[in-house]
């Protein structure tokens, strides 16, 4: 071997270990955490921020606590605790935060006058009576309760009688017992049918609950019950009607079993019949594990997916239930009943909205069944916010997102914890807010990354899984959304099925339904009064103004202002003005009246026929929009109480609507969003939500002189002639802004038994406990 040789192979292995050597002392170098810095702190975050939580909050565990003592010491009744109470006795069924109104609100927070006093609300349902009945009380003053007064009568105009009360778990519970116990009289037909002795099928309920005031009578559908997975797609053609209306549960009684097209008066009949050979069976083998509606993963781990981060810490901040974040600022609760609220929107210290709150949340069925065939689900009367669970990290919301407890009191002697089930995060929507390239005159670039602040809750209502959104936009645009998913209900595929849905499983029919939300938005735009302004498109014809022009069709706004809640009621179906205004008394740099714009995103069902004797209780379905005046009389467009009894609704929207003047006036805007959702194959195992969202936006019109985004600290200017690699013009595309790593507590699984229950802690990678918190947020 020559000298050269050598050489060469010694600078050859010089350079390897070199190069060993930088990967080893790179691969040492972990990216440094990222520092933490606190949110922008502005002038308004501290307005009275503290005071103002206290004006909305929810009630904490503490605050309901005492409300539950109060009353059995108080009430001068026996109470049983709901878990245990029979529909003879006397329980406590929820407590709620009860408003200030309005008025007396406006004056503690501008200023103007005291704190109101905290309330509570609390429904009981009185069995135990003479004549019983469901009673509402409003409890306080709070922490500390002195008194309590009957709100019912002047809430509804009348008593609420006992058969509208909301159906318990103690209720479902001795419903189920008295299925178990009549289907043991038909063992071989359900051996024949669907492979059972009844002991393992699921129940699930309907609703309404008959066919007249006064009824209290539920079809029961049955399925397959598979551990581990949804029920929902695997029923087993087998139908049952309960009349549970008598206070002593002895009597209550199965009224019609339905199979396969044919009704039977009880189950000794249906066994004889079939015995007879009068039956004709479909048999229905139990699915084996996991089941057509698993949603076990069929595929190992991969390379992660994309994870937001922060990399300098959230931008929001959290004060009590308020929160506050560049420019916006907002309280927010969750009812045990309607779902999720706002309160007091603020931007730029400007009253926005005093309410924006979920009503109501139809789903209306159709079928060949008698159960799904009479579905009309008013979910407020199944507990839209005590239905919202421990989000999971990651999948419901990004793992950085600040997590918020919520306790309620509902069936139950204590207030329980609802562990993070709401999340609030930043959102990089990965799209441009607004953005311009030029290359006409001058070369530059001017941008700015959309993002969104994110508050959200999912309520899982019996199959289905309701996303509910709030987003705040740098432009001052608040949007809205729901999403749907979740499982599908189905029912027994027979006759002329496919009338009402699709096939999606070899017995199953995915039977069409609807979804409609009601929203209440209580607007202040610029103060107050308010006026509705509509404005859209015609052409006209004009003959061009130069000499030999041509006849022009040109387009040409239209203004109309309202004046009265009959001309603002839009219906359903009917088109609605393409720009709906709210405007205010003041007028822009350029003359314009200050107004902020309501965007619907909808593509709603056919409402209700008028004809339908259940109507009235869903008649704010009757409307996309209706724009009311706004009085306390008027609270809600909907009742929990309606659910059992829409025949005599307890509340009826439209009586709200009286051709009231609005002009000028303290104004409601009450929104209708929906969609038609015909089930198909790729609705199983679950709806996706992709292309099942539905919401609304309200959008500045003419509210500032410009728009209110060119104050972002996320902007991007670029012009040729800057300092290369400089990044005075674009922060967000500098290496360093990502040479740094996140903090992330990555949580396993939570203990058997613990998910989604009252007060169960999580364990982070540690295995340390952390504790829930009450009605507190944390990062995790």
């Amino acid at each position: 071997m020559n000298v050269k040789t050598v050489l060469v192979l010694l600078v050859l292995a010089l350079a390897t270990i070199f190069a060993l050597v930088c990967v080893l002392l790179t691969r040492e170098r972990a990216p440094g955490a990222c520092p933490q810095q606190p949110p922008e702190q502005r002038e308004e975050d501290d307005d009275g921020a503290a005071e103002r939580s206290l004006v909305f909050a929810d009630l904490s565990a503490e605050e309901l606590a005492q409300v539950v003592r109060y009353l059995r010491a108080e009430l001068g009744v026996p109470l049983v605790e709901a878990s245990r109470a029979l529909p003879s006795d006397n329980c406590i069924c929820w407590v709620e935060v009860q408003p200030p109104g309005k008025a007396e609100a406006l004056r503690f927070l501008d200023g103007a006058g005291a704190r109101p006093a905290r309330e509570a609300l609390a429904v009981l349902h009185l069995g135990a009576q003479a004549e019983p009945n469901v009673t509402e009380y409003v409890v306080g003053p709070l922490p500390a309760p002195t008194y309590h007064r009957d709100v019912t009568v002047r809430k509804y105009g009348a008593g609420l009688p006992y058969h509208r009360r909301t159906v318990t778990a103690r209720e479902y519970a001795d419903i189920e017992e008295l299925l178990r116990r009549e289907l043991r009289r038909a063992p071989r037909f359900l051996r024949a049918c669907c492979r059972s002795d009844g002991s393992d099928l699921a129940a699930l309920t309907t609703a309404p609950r008959g066919a007249r005031s006064g009824d209290r009578a539920t079809w029961f559908v049955l399925f397959h019950a598979v551990p581990g997975t949804g029920f929902f797609l695997s029923p087993v053609g087998l139908e049952v009607l309960v009349d549970h209306s008598a206070l002593d549960v002895s009597r209550w009684r199965p009224l019609s079993f339905f199979y396969n097209g044919r009704h039977f008066p009880s189950a000794e009949l249906l066994e004889a019949e079939f015995l007879s050979g009068n039956v004709s069976v479909v048999s229905v083998e139990k699915p084996a594990a996991p089941g057509p509606g698993s949603l076990q993963p069929r595929r190992l781990p991969d390379r992660p997916p994309p994870m937001p981060v922060e990399l300098r810490g959230p931008r929001y901040r959290l004060h009590g239930d308020c929160v506050f974040f560049q420019g916006w600022s907002f309280c927010f609760g969750m009812s045990p009943s309607s779902g999720p609220r706002l309160s007091d929107v603020r931007f730029r210290r400007e009253r926005l909205l005093y309410e924006l709150s979920l009503q109501e949340a139809l789903a209306l069925y159709g079928a060949n069944c008698p159960g799904a065939m009479s579905t009309r689900y008013l979910d407020a009367s199944f507990g839209i916010g005590r239905s919202s669970y421990e989000l999971v990290r990651g999948v419901d919301c990004p793992y950085l997102a600040t997590y918020v407890d919520r306790h309620y009191v509902s069936e139950a002697g204590a207030p329980a914890a609802r562990r993070a089930s709401l999340c609030l995060f930043e959102h990089d929507e990965a799209l441009p807010l607004r953005r311009h390239f030029s290359d006409a005159h001058s070369a530059y670039y001017g941008g700015l990354r959309r993002s969104a602040l994110v508050l959200r809750a999912v309520s899982t209502l019996i199959n289905y899984d309701y996303v509910w959104d709030f987003l705040f936009h740098a432009s001052g645009a608040l949007e809205v959304r729901v999403h749907a998913t979740g499982y599908i209900s189905s029912c027994f595929l027979h006759g002329r099925a496919t009338d009402y849905g699709n096939r999606v499983g070899e017995h199953t029919l995915g039977t069409m339904h609807l979804h409609h939300m009601h929203y209440k938005v209580d607007l202040d735009v610029a103060g107050r009064p308010n006026w509705l302004e509509t404005q859209d498109m015609e052409y006209e014809a004009v003959q061009a103004p130069w000499p030999g022009g041509p006849l022009l069709q040109r387009p040409v706004l239209r203004r109309r202002r309202p004046q009265r809640e009959d001309e603002a009621a839009f219906p359903l179906g009917a088109p609605l003005p393409r720009y709906v205004t709210f405007a205010g008394a003041q007028r822009n740099k350029w003359g314009h009246p200050r107004s902020y714009r309501l965007q619907l995103r909808s593509a709603p069902a056919e409402p209700l026929p008028a004809r339908s004797p259940m109507e009235r209780a869903l008649s704010w379905g009757r409307y996309q929009l209706a724009v009311t005046r706004r009085k306390e009389e008027e609270p809600s467009s909907s009742s929990v109480h309606n659910q059992n009894d829409p025949w005599t609704p307890s509340v009826a929207f439209a009586d709200f609507i009286n051709n009231e003047t609005i002009a000028g006036e303290d104004l409601v805007a009450w929104v209708t969003v929906g969609f038609l959702h015909v089930p198909h194959a790729e609705d199983v195992p679950n709806t996706v939500t992709v292309g099942n969202g539905v919401g609304f936006l309200l959008r500045p019109y003419n509210y500032f002189d410009e728009d209110p985004s060119v104050d972002s600290p996320d902007s991007t200017y670029l012009r040729p002639e800057g300092t290369a690699g400089g990044c005075g013009g674009h922060p967000l595309g500098c290496p360093p802004a990502a040479a740094c790593a996140p903090p992330l507590v990555f949580v396993t699984t939570p203990r058997r038994g613990t998910f989604g229950k009252s007060g169960s802690g999580s364990k982070d990678r540690r295995g340390d406990e952390r504790p829930a918190v009450t009605n507190k947020s944390h990062r995790v």
